[in-house]
């Protein structure tokens, strides 16, 4: 008997049925000639089917290990001469023998009658096979055995099988039976069903081929066992796409359920056993697994069974398809039919969203439940965008291969639409305009300048990112169900919600069609996930600071298989700082370790939360605080948690009040503590309880998103309401109206729930003046491109005194450099591309108000993958033409929709862009992101490895060697792999590692190639579409062919010789490379001139690494407005000669002007043109590399311009211009009279560096007063970052004019710093009273560059005659300082440089005294060092403050006066004892300093505490320290945060077994306190003290005598391998950085220390 079951939500009926058993013997003979049956036959179980009717027939039969029923079935109801089972290769060898078994048995039980033979065929796997020639090999092999009209064909496999087969049939003796048995569950739920049969052809996917219905479609789920997760999850997007346009209610099955339903095909084989195949032995991941197919296959059945022909309804199953088919087309086989249909759901919701009939809930939901089955949602998805092919997914591309798609009616494209979720927008495609596809399928856009047309505006925002992903973790660890209304969907708050399901810390259900998240709370009962799956938390840094504690809330699983849970994230997420939230849990007891870089993700995480008191460092970002705050409830103190926060000022304390109110609305009460005056502390007492959940909570809208549609109406002069957002808000975003607009010129009304924004007319904005963002820092860069045009004066209560009315200075904002990226270092850049001039601040920037008109159009916005980078320049893009936003897709994070609500609801329109990839690849290459990867390359033997270690250890990066990490996944040396498998394999495995590491480490690495990764094509492109710095790393060819004839690591070059590969590869070293560093090598040197070169070279390395990757730019800081920089021209044929006497000649100066022109290596230069050749350039620039780290500027001056290189060169001069940039040269000086196109195209690859716009006369006609001179500068302002515009003086009177003239166009706070001087004895004034890198020579060189070049002593001297230098008095405070060498050395400083200044010494123990006070309030006063006792005493004098190392380190020993914006002078004081302790010991340490490197600091007085910061600077995990008197040790220690990993000893020769021994020594204990002998008096330091490290550097502070008991014992313990610094050499060093600060100017350092050291030993 069958049990008849109607289902009825989607309109199907399907039946299970208990089938006639195969003994029962069927009426029909066999072909005794082609099958031999079996008399015996056994008697299985019959299994359980389900059926689901289709076109009227029960023809879909559904179960499990149906093989003998199909057999039976088929046999039984479709007699036939022959029935022929095609399947291909990989099917064949799983299932061919069973259903070859089945087909026999079940012809031997047919009666005797006519013969049937049963036939397999077996095809090549693959799309390939689905073709018109895979067509005819199936059709040949029926004629070929004489099939005929009654023949049934099965098809038994896939989506390829299943339409070739299908459409043989149609078509072979013009159409005969078949049946579809599907293996795959993409063919079970879609192409096995409903009679659609094709073949793919060079034009397109399946568009030849034919309706033809099959005689049974037989479902068997256990086929789903052997599947590969990948193609399951390629069946699932067909499954989601059928319940995203018919079934609300699967569609929430399957987005809640997606653990179970991947589960189900991952336990274990059933097909020994045949469990499943009856109801009673199924289990409940079988039954979950088949209800999902029959509920997918129902719907299809029903809409194929209403519109078999695809006449209308049956368009809905191509939901995604219409996109996907076409990206498809291009990736094909690499990605899969589902992989690509999923990517074409997500873009065919957005064009439904953009054309506003399906919401951004909608999107959301159907992105995240696509996620959740680990399927695509992105072309940029990086299993897709690693592909080559993906290159060609152009918009072009794509709509020309949607033109030929069936469900068009002429040229016109038709969509599947969404409505909502389980209901389309029309019972059929609809037709979309191509504008509108192409807008949605652009990953950039552009906003078309004009006035919204839907002025007034009225409209509300997403929900709070900061509230939703608060509400998501209250209600989660709640008790009792909460429904959540107004949720922000987007990424973080997909990530949270994912992250809370893998926990299995709550459930969650939509209602309200997805408008409303029902949370079921877990009462904070979470578990770690399973074994080996980690919580990917791409970019959410909200979610990834509060999962960080929430995690610790996690016991481990059931069967104990795991105690940790891994939070991980991308790369930039793995940039971002935990550190102090880490810190502060494993201080409380929890157990957290971080898996890669200190302070960042991704961390391994096991329970335990103790609560009690908890201290933790708030200054970088509140969400630690809310993070702890949010679990404290659930710690396990039962006396609940008190936190307190450190570390100076808390920073967005608005978050943590919000935090507050939202805990108490969840039922828990947060008491912040109070002193007796009742000022709030930063102290908060959390109780043990669990969170109650309310019923409903509605979330308010984002603050920070409404801040620019807010600023549109500002910026456009139009009106903008948002609704849920006024002045009873929770977040401090919500002040920005009032803050910041209001003042800006917009009039405000708000309300406590709507906010009301009317700008000026186009272009009044003011400027904000100054402005504390503090309390709203993700509302700044909103702030900054309205301040971009806010051109009238500032208010007054705003402006700040000495900065120009156009300024808007925002201060508050330093966290902002640790958000999605250096939101600061990003606003700045892109900002500059329209021309608008800022600066950036310690805390925030300043931008200087522009006109609209005068803004640069067509500007390529960079968006580092930050939401808030991308909508604020949306503002700017309101009023600016052309303005391109790169990458649209990163709103998704907090505004999804955004690009559409600006259409839609504001009225702007939107258009989609395609980058040029050739182009932007050129350009992009030289805008990476921060942090990213560097990239080394070059021949082996070049220095890859020193040079690639030491810049990612100043870096703060990792180093990774691309040879070990393919060495160590080959499991051999790479000679024995070479040996072993030859190159071409070894070429193979290279190239997947580097594509490995690129796809891996985006972020934050030195990565260094093997010498031949160029070798290959592939990885040449790679290296040439990377984003990010790629390197070569040079050498001469002589010290690599010595090198390699010794080295024999890595594999031999086989029959070239080293001079030919190096020849062979240069070109594609060039070619690959955007950078190169040359390691300058003299085959000459003597031992002791390659130990200085060593050091330099090291220098150089850090200089120009943190030049390139943009750290730290290697820039003048002189060049700033109000001081002075100059720089050196060297006029030298050859410069090496003079490298032994840089120091003197670069006395004073900024930088160094290296003149090209003038290079000759014969010493001759060339008098009708001199080129110098490009390789003697590079070793020239390599030597004063090695000779100065100053700044370089590189000279090509030609001969019209005062020069000697051939003005009809210009190829050659640019190609020598751009090798410059390639190697790290900071300033290139590009002469105008050039091509223009030539200038543009090497600015767009200066990177970091700067171009010095120049144009010089020498006819001595040019006047500053003229036309020409105004031309002149447009052009350079235009072309370069600095102008240079240079005359010739007549007369004094020609200074005036010039000076004039420099007044007039550096007026505006946008202007460009300008070099302007005269030539000639008569122009000297002016190069006096030039500001901005002056040129000067030097006595000691040959010849003067130009006339009338004056000295830097010279200047200076000049300077203070004409009262422009004003004389100053310097001191040292303290007492004793009789014999104090500060004297000697500053003032010869001084004399050195041509500074009227003087160094006096105060004796003084006392500095408050009235001496003192009268000296510090001297007009003349200039700056004092202090010294004992008065380094903390002087504090209280100091009413500017002192720097924030001098504050923890407690001492001062600098002082200087400082100009305010008012006039007014205060005093500043600083440390310079530990910036002289951190700088040698780096200088000296020959080692790379590790995590696990060690110090040690002896002694606990207070320079001790200036070593101890020092050392912790350096990036020492531990420190050590020794004192006699232990309690002043622990004292000492205590005063540190835990951080800095401080260890008291107490012994010198016992140090802790499992740490490294220490290898940076510092004492501090005077010299008659230290004794190497036992028994004696002081501190013993014994032998073993410096032979446990191999290598090191030991410091002693104390200044006399010159052997100190400590430098003694090192230099006989270990004479070679310990480096030593003497007191005396600390004092040069720290005296030296104080006569920096003091006067701006690098002291003449090598004439100091011969001046001290004279004193010295006198």
């Amino acid at each position: 008997m069958a049990l008849q079951v109607i289902v009825a939500p989607c309109n199907y009926l399907y039946s299970i049925d208990r089938v006639p058993s195969p003994t029962d013997k069927l009426k029909r003979p066999l072909d005794r000639t082609d099958v031999r049956h079996n008399t015996e036959t056994s008697v299985p179980t019959t299994p359980d089917i389900v059926k689901v009717s289709i076109l009227g027939k029960e023809s879909i039969h559904c179960g499990f290990h149906l093989s003998s029923y199909i057999a039976t079935t088929v046999i039984s109801t479709l007699p036939a001469s022959t029935y022929v089972l095609v399947t291909d290769t990989n099917i064949a060898k799983l299932h061919l023998d069973d259903f070859t078994s089945a087909f026999r048995k079940a012809l031997d039980d047919v009666a005797s009658g006519p013969t049937a033979r049963f036939l397999s065929h077996v095809i090549a796997p693959g799309e390939t096979s689905k073709s018109r020639e895979g067509k005819a090999g199936v059709e040949d092999f029926l004629l070929q055995k004489s099939c005929t009209r009654d023949t049934v064909i099965l098809a038994l496999g896939g989506g390829v099988i299943g339409d070739l087969v299908g459409f043989v049939a149609a078509t072979f003796m013009r159409g005969v039976r078949f049946v579809q048995i599907p293996t795959t569950l993409l063919a079970m739920v879609d192409s096995a069903v409903g009679g659609k049969t094709a073949i793919d052809t060079p034009h397109g996917k399946n568009l030849i081929g034919s309706f033809w219905q099959p005689e049974y479609v037989f479902i068997d789920a256990s086929f789903l066992e052997t599947l590969p997760p990948r193609e399951f999850a390629n069946g699932m997007a067909e499954v989601i796409k059928t319940a995203a346009i018919w079934n609300e209610t699967e569609f929430t099955h399957l987005e809640s359920r997606s653990t179970e339903i991947i589960s189900a095909v991952q336990s274990g084989s059933t097909r020994e056993t045949l469990q499943g195949q009856v109801t009673a032995t199924r289990t409940e991941a079988q039954q979950t697994l088949l209800n999902i197919i029959i509920g997918s296959i129902s719907v299809k059945a029903y809409i194929v069974t209403k519109d078999e022909r695809e006449t209308g309804l049956r368009n809905l199953v191509n939901f995604g398809h219409t996109v996907g088919h076409a990206i498809e087309a291009v990736l094909t086989p690499a990605i899969l039919h589902g992989e690509c249909v999923s990517v074409g759901m997500v873009l065919e919701a957005e064009i439904a969203r953009k054309l506003g009939v399906l919401g951004q809930v909608a999107v959301g939901r159907l992105s995240r439940c696509i996620k959740a089955y680990g399927l695509p949602t992105t072309v940029s998805d990086p299993r897709i965008a690693k592909l080559p092919a993906a290159r060609q997914l152009t918009i072009k591309k794509l709509l020309d291969i949607m033109k030929i798609d069936k469900k068009n009616s002429g040229p016109q494209k038709k969509v599947v639409l969404l409505s909502r979720i389980g209901k389309t927008h029309e019972e059929r495609a609809t037709a979309v305009d191509d504008r509108v596809i192409a807008t949605v399928l652009a990953e950039a856009c552009k906003v078309v300048p004009g006035v919204p047309k839907n002025d007034p505006v009225r409209m509300a925002t997403p929900g709070s990112k900061s509230i939703s992903n608060r509400a998501l973790v209250l209600a989660a660890l709640g008790a009792g169900t909460c429904r959540l209304r107004n949720l922000l969907h987007s990424d973080d708050t997909q990530v949270m919600m994912a992250a809370l399901m893998d926990l299995k810390g709550a459930s969650f259900e939509w209602e309200d069609g997805g408008e409303t998240l029902v949370v079921h709370g877990g009462q904070g009962s979470l578990t770690t996930p399973p074994k080996g799956k980690e919580l990917y938390l791409g970019n959410a840094g909200t979610a990834a600071r509060f999962l960080t504690t929430v995690c610790t809330l996690a016991h481990p699983s059931a069967d104990a298989s795991t105690q940790t849970t891994i939070i991980t994230g991308n790369a930039r997420m793995k940039q971002r700082p935990c550190g102090p939230l880490v810190e502060a849990l494993q201080s409380n007891g929890s157990t957290i370790s971080y898996l890669e870089t200190a302070g960042c993700l991704p961390l391994a995480i096991n329970e335990g939360f103790k609560g009690g008191h908890i201290q933790l460092a708030a200054s970088v970002s509140s969400q630690y605080v809310s993070s702890i705050l949010l679990c404290a409830p659930y710690a396990s103190n039962p006396e609940g948690t008190v936190l307190e926060l450190t570390g100076g000022q808390v920073i967005s304390q608005p978050y943590i009040d919000m935090t507050i109110a939202m805990m108490a609305t969840f039922g828990v009460t947060v008491t912040r503590k109070k002193n007796a005056t009742g000022q709030l502390l930063d102290v908060y007492e959390i109780p043990k309880g669990t969170y109650t959940n309310p019923a409903a909570y509605n979330i308010e809208s984002d603050a920070s998103s409404a801040t620019y549609p807010l600023a549109i109406a500002a910026i456009t002069g139009t009106t903008c309401t948002i609704e849920n957002i006024g002045s009873a808000s929770l977040q401090g975003d919500a002040g920005f109206a009032k803050n910041v607009l209001e003042p800006m010129g917009c009039k405000v009304v708000q309300t406590e729930t709507e906010t009301t924004v009317t700008g000026p007319p186009r272009g009044q904005l003011r400027a904000c003046g100054y402005v504390d963002m503090e309390p709203m820092t993700d509302a700044f860069l909103t702030a900054s491109v309205l301040a971009a045009v806010a051109t009238q004066p500032s208010l007054e209560e705003r402006r700040v005194d000495g900065i120009a009315p156009n300024t808007t200075r925002i201060l508050g904002i330093a966290n902002q450099r640790v958000k999605e990226c250096n939101r600061i270092r990003a606003m700045i850049d892109e900002l500059a591309k329209f021309g608008v001039e800022t600066k950036e601040l310690d805390d925030g920037l300043e931008i200087y108000g522009k006109p609209i008109d005068e803004l640069n159009e067509n500007p390529s916005i960079h968006c580092y993958d930050d939401h808030r980078v991308a909508m604020a320049f949306s503002v700017l893009g309101t009023v600016v033409k052309g303005a391109v936003l790169e990458e649209k897709a990163c709103v998704g994070k907090t505004w999804p929709n955004w690009w559409d609500d600006l259409e839609n609801k504001i009225g702007l329109s939107v258009e989609g862009v395609e980058l040029d990839k050739a182009v932007a690849g050129q350009v992009d290459r030289y805008s990476f992101a921060p942090y990213a990867s560097i990239i080394l390359i070059g021949m082996r033997g070049a220095g890859k490895s020193y040079i690639g270690k030491l810049a990612a250890t100043v870096l703060g990066l990792e180093y990774i060697d691309a040879d070990d990490v393919l060495a160590e996944k080959v499991g051999m040396g790479l000679s024995q792999y070479v040996k072993e498998k030859g190159w071409p394999a070894f070429r193979t495995a290279e190239l997947e590692t580097l594509f490995e590491l690129l796809r891996t480490k985006p972020c934050g690495a030195v990565l260094s190639l093997g010498g031949g990764i160029v070798e290959t094509p592939a990885a040449r492109e790679a290296l040439k579409n990377y984003r990010g710095p790629v390197v070569h790393v040079e050498r001469d060819l002589e010290a690599i062919v010595k090198y390699l004839t010794e080295e024999t690591a890595r594999p031999p070059y086989g029959d070239a010789t080293i001079e030919e590969v190096f020849h062979r590869r240069e070109p594609w070293y060039a070619e690959t490379a955007t950078h190169q560093f040359y390691s300058y090598f003299r085959p000459d040197a003597t031992e002791e001139e390659k130990a200085v070169a060593s050091q330099a070279l090291k220098a150089e390395i850090i200089r120009y690494f943190k030049h390139i990757s943009g750290l730290q730019p290697n820039l003048a800081p002189n060049l700033a407005k109000g001081k002075r920089s100059y720089f050196l021209s060297l006029t030298y044929p050859d410069i090496t000669p003079a490298l032994s006497i840089m120091d003197d000649l670069t006395t004073g100066v900024d930088a160094v002007e290296l003149r090209v022109d003038l290079l000759s290596a014969s010493g001759a230069v060339n008098p009708s043109g001199n080129i110098p050749p490009l390789s003697y350039v590079a070793t020239q620039l390599a030597a004063l590399r090695q000779s100065t780290t100053l700044p370089i500027v590189f000279t090509v001056r030609t001969k019209s311009q005062g020069g000697a290189f051939p003005d009809t060169a210009e190829a050659e001069a640019f190609e020598l211009m751009k090798f410059a940039l390639r190697s790290g040269v900071e300033y290139v000086d590009v002469e105008i009279t050039w091509s223009e196109k030539q200038i543009e195209a090497l600015s767009k690859v200066r990177g970091f560096s700067k171009i010095i716009a120049s144009w010089h006369d020498w006819s001595g006609g040019f006047k500053w007063t003229g036309v020409t001179a105004m031309e002149h500068y447009a052009t350079a302002s235009r072309l370069g970052d600095i102008v240079k515009l240079v005359g010739k003086a007549n007369k004094v009177t020609d200074n005036f004019e010039l000076f004039s003239f420099v007044e007039s166009v550096s007026a505006s706070p946008s202007s460009k710093p300008i070099i302007a001087i005269n030539m000639g004895a008569e122009g000297q004034l002016s190069r006096i009273l030039n500001s901005t890198f002056s040129p000067v020579s030097h006595p000691l060189l040959p010849t003067k560059a130009a006339p009338g070049q004056l000295s830097f002593a010279q200047i200076q001297t000049s300077l203070n005659l004409i009262g422009q230098l004003p004389a100053k008095q310097f001191y040292l405070f303290g007492s004793p300082i009789q014999h104090s060498p500060s004297p000697t050395l500053h003032n010869t400083g001084f004399q050195t440089l041509g500074l009227p200044h003087k160094f006096n010494l105060l004796e003084t123990a006392q500095v408050n005294s009235d001496g003192v006070k009268a000296v510090l309030s001297a007009p003349d006063f200039g700056g004092a060092a202090v010294t004992i006792p008065c380094k903390l005493d002087v504090i209280q004098l100091l009413d500017g403050g002192i720097s924030d190392d001098a504050n923890v380190i407690g001492a001062v020993n600098t002082v200087f006066p400082r100009t305010n914006p008012d006039g007014s002078v205060s005093l500043h004081g600083d440390n310079t004892d530990w910036q002289a302790i951190r700088a040698l010991a780096a200088q000296r340490v020959t080692h790379t300093i590790t995590n696990s490197t060690t110090g040690l600091v002896i002694g606990a007085g207070g320079t001790s505490r200036a070593a101890i910061y020092a050392l912790h600077s350096l990036g020492l995990s531990t420190i050590f320290i020794f004192n006699r008197t232990l309690e002043s040790a622990k004292k000492l220690a205590l005063s540190f945060p835990e951080s800095y990993g401080l260890r008291v000893v107490d012994s010198l020769d016992c140090f802790p077994p499992e740490l490294e021994a220490p290898s940076v020594i510092v004492g501090t204990v005077p010299a008659h306190g230290t004794s190497v002998q036992k028994g004696e008096a002081g501190v013993y330091l014994p032998p073993t003290l410096f032979t446990r490290a191999s290598t090191g550097v030991v410091i002693d502070m104390a200044y006399k005598p010159a052997e100190t008991p400590l430098l003694t014992l090192a230099k006989t313990s270990a004479p070679e391998s310990w480096a030593r610094v003497a007191g005396v050499e600390l004092l040069l060093e720290q005296g030296c950085r104080q006569f920096e600060l003091w006067t701006g100017r690098r002291a003449p350092r090598k004439v100091i220390s011969e001046a001290v050291m004279k004193f010295y030993h006198s």
